[in-house]
């Protein structure tokens, strides 16, 4: 099964909430990038139920 390619996205914040970020991670045996991941998604699938579905253009 091929893996999709993921796209690259810096972010700042400020250390303390990195931080908190790393104990969630942590906490819930995930990786920072793993724990932002389901966090968005997460938010993602609740705006879409509310909301509908989102619809992207495919891009070639």
């Amino acid at each position: 099964m091929e893996r999709p390619e993921m796209s690259r996205f810096t972010l700042r914040l400020s250390q303390e909430l990195l931080d908190k970020l790393g104990y969630i991670a942590e906490y819930n045996d995930r990786t920072k990038n793993k724990e932002l991941e389901r966090m968005i998604r997460g938010r993602v699938n609740a705006f879409e139920k509310k909301n509908g579905p989102i619809e992207l253009e495919k891009k070639d």
